[in-house]
């Protein structure tokens, strides 16, 4: 088997991933009860040993490879990451869409926001920085706001791709969720997929308690998305976590990674691990 074009650190993972049988030919289950093909670029770059043990270490509750093959990602595809954070998923997405594909970071503002929002993308910007040769191409802009869309980010014809992780409840809180929504809509090119992670609440849920929890239910999040524009394509069971009772003190932000609480009940949430999620597929319509 060659080794795909990738910057030198993921040629590396990736031949590891060979030698640990990651990249064999093996079938996954795709969402219409198909099967189809592995992808060994993303294989490879969910094993980059660029990855920190840290985050590499939450794959099991997060299922990175899952996740993305769910949304249906290619390496030739034109993707907007939305409120990346740290860079988790960047640190996967970027290698695997640097030479045929494009990766668009929508995050803070550098100026404007509050301090902790500021503090989040100067982290960001210092870690693109710091690995030249698998984030030099990523586009970095500013995700939709109250009152404006996307700034510094315009795919030539539209994106191929928008995803979110975990990022809904914090825009129903702001106020700008349906606003958002229209903002991805607008950005995608015609069929353009749009994916969310979402911690999920117990059907039901009142608005109110989703927005203290930090747990949205699903039906309100498919209805809020559909509003936007979208059709709803498949729902997947990827991140789902039986473990989560979903009546914590400090609601999401109780588990791993915040554990909110410190010491009080630190061993039980650990057992229980990252939150019940939906994962959730929709397409521009």
């Amino acid at each position: 088997m060659s080794i795909p074009s990738l910057p030198r650190a993921d040629r590396r993972s990736f031949t590891l991933a060979c030698v640990l049988g990651l990249c064999a030919p093996r079938v996954a289950s795709a969402t219409n009860g198909a099967s189809v093909p592995d992808d060994p670029l993303l294989l490879a770059a969910v094993a980059g040993r660029h990855r920190a043990p840290a985050a590499r270490a939450r794959d099991a509750a997060r299922h990175p490879y899952e996740t993305l093959r769910f949304f249906g990602i290619a390496p030739v595809m034109k993707v907007i990451e939305i409120a990346p954070g740290a860079g988790w998923y960047t640190d996967i997405l970027a290698p695997y869409l640097r030479d045929r594909g494009r990766l668009y970071a929508a995050h803070n503002a550098r100026s404007g926001g509050t301090e902790y929002q500021r503090r989040s993308r100067e982290n960001f910007d210092a870690r693109l920085a710091s690995e030249p040769g698998i984030f030099d191409r990523v586009v970095v802009g500013e995700q939709p706001g109250p009152g404006h869309g996307f700034r510094g980010i315009a795919p030539p014809g539209g994106a191929d791709m928008v995803l979110t992780f975990r990022n809904l409840h914090n825009w129903m809180k702001a106020g700008h969720l349906d606003h958002s929504l229209r903002a991805f809509h607008g950005v995608l090119a015609p069929r353009g997929v749009l994916g969310i992670v979402e911690h999920r609440a117990r059907p039901g849920t009142p608005v109110g308690e989703m927005i203290d929890s930090g747990y949205m239910t699903e039906d309100f999040v498919i209805e809020r998305v559909r509003a936007a524009g979208f059709a709803l394509e498949a729902r997947g069971e990827i991140n789902a976590n039986p473990r989560d009772t979903r009546d914590h003190p400090h609601g999401v932000w109780s588990l791993p990674p915040t554990l909110r609480g410190k010491e009080a009940g630190r061993e039980g949430f650990l057992a229980i691990g990252e939150s019940d999620r939906m994962t959730l597929r929709f397409r521009k319509a």
